[in-house]
């Protein structure tokens, strides 16, 4: 999607707004007599459907120039031509006024509390008000129910019946959206700047060290089982997709996620064999929904070498452990926690909710024989910036890694094997047992030098 520039101050300049609503009518309208409105399509990516868009777009904004200079008026500046144009098309294939946010590389964050209100976070911490993103919010409503039927595996409702969405956009931004439940429509956007990236990139961004960026490879390549562990928006998906890059490229990769959000089957030369499934939504009459756990255990007839399960959120926690446990060493897993020790707790509060209703001293037996090491992610000041608060820049880190021994009846047995350095970042602390080191040896993990080459 071509970026929007016309802008007055961090607002769209209205009258640009105004004529690229009046063309976007015409244009659907154009559109919808070629037969392109009577079928789902994915416009985004229907290269001819956007080349055909186009180019009304060009003739209309012609014809307003034509009769613009008839009537004694200037043309307008080539700019301004520009921006609306883009604009026309991001309100037919994209979100709109938002579109310019998503578009922008050092945008993090977008947080909508309806048309007239929007934030912005952008990489070096700066949060700033934008907006209005649209004239009103049913103008609103409609481009992200839009959004809900073209992106997606599956077209995704959005009305007061289901006032929830969560999607995926093309660009592998994760959008969130709630209606009717709140006075305004509330929309969120996560933007993955690093959206194909591999360890070796995150050290030179200040995540992790070589050490340890060794370790961990080590740890993927001898097929140790993950959990990556953090608070919201600290980088779990990022260092998951990092993790994934070690996977040997001859190996299956089935992912499960609420909503793509990983991306992983996209990267066809890192990972040629993978399959993307996401959860389903029941219809109007509560039939036809297919959830996280259910896509887990069908994940065990699919010929996958590892199941990787984007954000254990409820009962798909046992499923994703017996998996782990039956034959799919090295699969991983984000989750939601504030440490590497409070990963045990949040297993154990899912698995006594879940229908089985796992006692605790189950779930530890479980989790003991599935899980291998748990990577907590933590966001601290940078100091390369010299932020001293929490407003100023911010920088994702490993803090911990906690290698899962064994259970004992209400008690996991770990060790904390990095733990937090002065700087809060991961520093090597007590040592592997000796069957851990062994295998990671084999691996290419030496403690003594990083290990980052793969061996394919």
């Amino acid at each position: 999607m071509t970026s929007l520039t016309t802008r007055t101050g961090d607002s769209f300049d209205p009258s640009v707004s105004r004529l690229a609503r009046e063309i976007r009518s015409e244009v659907a309208e154009s559109l919808a007599t070629r037969g392109s409105g009577n079928r789902r399509l994915d416009l985004a990516r229907e290269a001819s459907v956007l080349e055909a868009a186009r180019e009304l777009v060009g003739r209309a904004l012609e014809q307003r120039i034509a009769s613009t200079m008839a009537g004694g008026g200037n043309p307008p500046d080539p700019g301004y031509e520009r921006a609306v144009a883009d604009l026309v098309i991001a309100m037919l294939f994209g979100l709109g006024l938002l579109q310019r946010f998503v578009d922008d590389p050092s945008v993090e964050n977008i947080d909508v509390n309806g048309a007239a209100r929007a934030w912005v976070t952008y990489a070096d911490g700066r949060k700033q008000e934008v907006g209005p993103i649209a004239e009103s919010d049913d103008e609103l409503i409609a481009t992200i129910r839009a959004a809900g039927a073209r992106f997606g595996l599956a077209e995704r409702r959005f009305d007061s019946a289901q006032p929830e969405l969560d999607l995926r956009l093309p660009d592998g931004s994760r959008l969130s959206a709630v209606m009717s439940v709140t006075e305004h429509p509330v929309i969120d956007i996560r933007r993955h700047r690093l959206s194909d990236h591999t360890l070796g990139d995150l050290v030179a961004l200040g995540m992790l060290d070589e050490e340890l960026a060794g370790f961990l490879a080590a740890a993927v390549r001898c097929k140790r089982s993950l959990l990556v562990s953090g608070a919201m928006n600290a980088g779990k998906t990022t260092l998951l997709r990092a993790l994934a890059a070690e996977i040997p490229p001859i190996e299956r990769i089935v992912t499960i996620e609420q909503a793509l959000e990983l991306g992983l089957d996209r990267q066809t030369d890192r990972h040629p064999d993978c399959v993307a499934m996401e959860a389903r939504l029941p219809n109007t009459e509560g039939v036809g929904g297919i959830s996280m756990a259910q896509l887990v255990r069908r994940s065990l007839r699919m010929n996958a070498s590892r199941v990787i399960v984007g954000e254990v959120l409820g009962d798909e926690v046992i499923p994703m452990l017996n998996a782990m446990s039956q034959g799919r060493s090295g699969s991983m897993a984000t989750i939601h926690a504030d440490s590497s020790l409070g990963v045990f707790r949040r297993i154990a509060a899912y698995a006594v909710q879940a229908p089985e209703r796992l006692p605790l001293e189950a779930t530890n037996l479980l989790l003991a024989g599935s899980v291998h090491f748990v990577i907590h992610v933590d966001v601290g000041d940078d100091p390369a910036a010299g932020a001293t608060s929490r407003a100023g820049p911010r920088r994702r880190q490993i803090a911990s890694v906690r290698e899962v021994v064994d259970a004992e009846g209400s008690m996991i047995v770990s060790n904390e094997v990095w733990r937090p350095g002065p700087d809060g970042r991961a520093r090597p602390a007590a040592p592997l047992r000796d069957a851990t080191a062994t295998a990671l040896a084999t691996a290419g993990y030496d403690s003594r030098r990083s290990a980052l080459a793969r061996p394919w």
